[in-house]
């Protein structure tokens, strides 16, 4: 295990690259706009914006997509930062899905997620009229991600495509953009799912309590908690929500997101969970369950 020097060492590095892509991108691009998920990794990106541009403001807004199905403690943590730290707020939503009811119980995790996130985030950036979207994703949570550059190119519709992502040299980023296309922006995407949590620590960063381990009403599903967070949750017959002791360690929508049984009660905890577990960060992500093929066709559509 790295000493504790050179842990604070790398977390260091690893904030100066995030810091240098920020301003990067905020002087490169005409319209930036930072993708706030609520999760972790966004925390941590909005306090890296903050650290970037102080003591002035953050010089672009925060575009949260709201499908209607997030936690309900995700929602009251977003709306308390942005009242506690002045940030430029917007909310996308597809609201022509809401009304013709689509939802992951109706239409399926897959289907779902494209109506209701591609293509709400989509339409959002265009609406906005952003070239650059500066995202949370680490090359670590899955195959797909692992392919990305710091500065990802978007064709016309915000489509992916990883046989056409430029070389990057160092600090040497290639910002042009032709007509229809856009940037995506990922600062801590050297960054692991433990190089999160010990900067969360070192910097003392609040997080959605739903990190850390409670007592929480759930139902299994193929061996995996789920949250019924509220009474649109269909329970199966004869199916009666639990109390255990769970945790989450990535955050989305509720009837999508399985939890963990967990005693991590703290941050500290957590890294300690984390250090000896080599189980997949998101594979309590239903959307991810068709593998990293599935993840890399919602990527080229759009998806985040």
């Amino acid at each position: 295990m790295p000493a504790v020097d050179d842990r604070t060492a790398v977390l260091a590095e690893l904030e100066s690259e995030a810091i240098w892509a920020m301003r990067e991108t905020a002087a490169a691009f005409a319209r930036p706009v930072l993708l706030y998920s609520i999760g972790k990794d966004s925390t941590v990106l909005l306090h890296l914006a903050r650290k970037a541009f102080h003591p002035g403001p953050i010089p672009f807004p925060v575009l949260h997509v709201d499908t209607g199905w997030k936690f309900k403690e995700m929602i009251a943590f977003r709306d308390a930062a942005a009242d506690r730290l002045g940030l430029d707020l917007r909310v996308a939503t597809n609201q022509a899905g809401r009304d013709e009811g689509v939802n992951p119980f109706s239409h399926g995790a897959q289907e779902y997620t494209r109506i209701m996130k591609t293509v709400a985030l989509r339409e959002a950036l265009d609406a906005g009229g952003f070239d650059v979207a500066i995202g949370g994703a680490r090359r670590d949570e899955e195959r797909s991600r692992a392919k990305e550059r710091v500065f990802s190119l978007r064709e016309a519709g915000h489509r992916w495509d990883p046989r056409n992502q430029r070389p990057e040299f160092w600090r040497t980023v290639n910002s042009s953009l032709v007509e229809g296309q856009t940037m995506r922006s990922f600062p801590i995407s050297n960054w692991t799912e433990l190089d999160v949590w010990r900067y969360i620590e070192a910097e003392g960063l609040d997080v959605v309590p739903l990190y850390f381990s409670a007592d929480r009403p759930v139902v299994y599903r193929d061996g995996v908690p789920f949250m019924v967070d509220d009474d649109r949750f269909p329970l199966a017959e004869g199916e009666t929500p639990e109390v255990t002791s769970v945790r989450f360690r990535t955050l989305g929508c509720y009837p999508l997101t399985g939890g963990v049984t967990s005693q991590a009660h703290t941050v500290d905890e957590i890294i300690t969970e984390l250090a000896t577990n080599n189980r997949s960060e998101r594979s309590g992500r239903t959307i991810d369950g068709e593998g990293a093929a599935s993840m890399e066709r919602k990527k080229a559509e759009g998806y985040f």
